[in-house]
């Protein structure tokens, strides 16, 4: 018997992913092998670290979203913000919750890519949508064994979706895929009929269909980090009209008129430009394939991090100089050379376009190791402070980026992506002649590298965002990490620990 449900392009499949989302729910927690919830829990704690570090630090976005939250106060069946006992409005929790995950834009990370069922379409992706699984958790009294089938099952939909429809190539945010699956396991969570789900789905992509015009400009702006958050607030919202008797349009995904069948016409009539698989038991879950940032930085610069780091190790003599160091010159793949490489990239003046920019994560790294004599993962980890004001214009850092120079590596590397990130560092030395790292396609954190130091290297990561906002990060963090073993009081309280520089006021 498969592990896979298959909903072949010819079928409803908003009404398929609807039927998928009742049905995963009310399975057995054991059906789901162990590996693939060590995977998640890791990944909803990495999350919830980040969006602790993100409010303790007072980013805007969160904070402005957590305030509106709490405007909505509710008597019963709503969530809870990060840091806070007020139970309010459900989508607003969420809306709140998933710009705090996402803020700092170093959660996990999808491209996409399933080879052996053709299925290779390699949109990103990033799981900033467990806060909506939260929701509905709080609201119907789940344990945390329910509350984690949902998180799987929005992750799921998500994550094979990115595998068949390249949202990107038609200039639509990659959060569409998870308004979806937010749509349907929150509808499936509030006991919304099969008709009322595919009604939700059907006004997530007619209704809210976010453009790539969040993440472009010269200088990105709060829209690029709540992208997720409100998409998700969207999906909450068409799923409450839907329970209210609003009824959407009906098998979207065939639909002629929107925008999957519109950018990608199917030669034959009623079908939609793709077949889709959702995994139902056993190993194979779209997460396995979800890779971990080590650290605040754009996940298509993890190779070169790796290169570089793995150089300077190999070679610590570098480090005696500074001035000796005439060059660095990194080769890439087409996505990553136009998306962080391209020319507004050269001169970030917000956090938000230096951790998309490859010149600035790679000078800063070189800064810290230079004045640091350090070269490890932990030692020169990018943090919040990294992109502050002061370094974002630290001489040394500009001084750096002068000397880097970024190449498309051409054919040779493109093919290689998205089932690596292929990268190659060069360091030209006056003395040392030019010294090479070789290419690299799985750095540490990839999906193809979690092994030998990745562990260590995730805890520490952690451990650094959790100190931002709270006292006991290791209690925090054993709280998520053990999420199976949680009651629903527990689940309720999950979020509700003290983070500092956070009130209710």
């Amino acid at each position: 018997m498969s592990d896979l449900r298959s909903l072949p392009r010819d079928t409803n499949q908003a009404r398929g992913i609807a039927q998928y989302a009742l049905d995963f729910l009310a399975a057995p927690f054991e059906s789901v092998a162990d590996e693939v919830f060590d995977q998640l829990m890791l990944l909803h704690a990495d999350s919830v670290a980040c969006a602790v570090a993100a409010l303790a630090s007072g980013m805007n976005a969160p904070l402005v979203l957590r305030r509106e939250a709490l405007a909505y106060p509710v008597a019963e069946r709503g969530g809870y913000c990060f840091g806070s006992s007020q139970l309010v409005a459900p989508e607003k929790a969420a809306v709140a919750n998933c710009a705090a995950v996402r803020e700092l834009d170093a959660n996990g990370t999808n491209f996409g890519y399933a080879p052996e069922r053709n299925a290779t379409s390699g949109e990103f992706g990033h799981n900033d949508f467990y806060p909506v699984a939260m929701a509905a958790a709080c609201q119907v009294g789940w344990d945390g064994r329910q509350t984690l089938l949902a998180m799987l099952a929005i992750d799921e939909i998500r994550g094979r979706l990115a595998e068949v429809f390249a949202l990107k190539n038609h200039k639509i945010d990659h959060v569409l895929h998870g308004g979806v699956a937010c749509a349907a396991v929150y509808g499936a969570a509030l006991g919304a009929t099969l008709e009322q789900i595919e009604s939700a789905i059907g006004m997530v992509i007619a209704h809210h269909v976010p453009f790539r015009a969040i993440r472009a400009g010269h200088q990105l702006s709060d829209s690029k980090g709540a992208s997720a958050a409100i998409t998700a607030e969207a999906a909450m919202q068409s799923v409450h009209r839907s329970l209210r008797g609003f009824i959407g349009p009906a098998d979207i995904f065939r639909n002629r008129q929107a925008l999957f069948c519109l950018f990608e016409p199917p030669q034959q009539q009623d079908v939609s430009p793709f077949d889709l698989s959702l995994g139902e038991r056993g190993d194979d879950f779209a997460i396995q394939r979800m890779h971990f940032k080590l650290g605040l930085y754009e996940h298509q610069s993890a190779g070169a991090i790796h290169a570089l780091l793995e150089l300077l190790d190999r070679n610590p003599q570098l480090l005696s100089d500074p001035d000796l160091v005439e060059r660095v010159r990194i080769s890439i793949y087409e996505p990553a050379f136009g998306i962080i490489c391209d020319p507004a990239k050269r001169d970030p003046r917000t956090r938000q376009s230096a951790d998309h920019s490859m010149l600035y994560i790679i000078a800063t790294l070189l800064r810290k190791a230079f004045e640091r004599q350090e070269c490890g993962w932990c030692e020169l980890m990018l943090n919040i402070d990294d992109y502050c004001d002061d370094a974002l214009f630290h001489p040394d850092t500009r001084r750096w980026m002068e000397k880097i120079d970024v190449l498309h590596g051409g054919d040779e590397f493109d093919r290689r992506y998205p089932a690596g990130i292929p990268t190659a560092v060069e360091i030209h030395h006056s003395l040392r002649g030019v010294l090479a790292s070789g290419l690299v396609e799985f750095p540490l954190g990839h999906s193809g590298n979690q092994v030998g130091q990745f562990h260590k290297v995730l805890q520490f990561k952690m451990n650094q965002l959790l100190s931002r906002g709270v006292d006991h990060g290791a209690d925090v963090l054993n709280r998520m990490l053990t999420i199976e073993r949680a009651c629903p009081a527990d689940i309720a309280a999950l979020y509700q620990f003290p983070i500092a520089n956070v009130t209710d006021e």
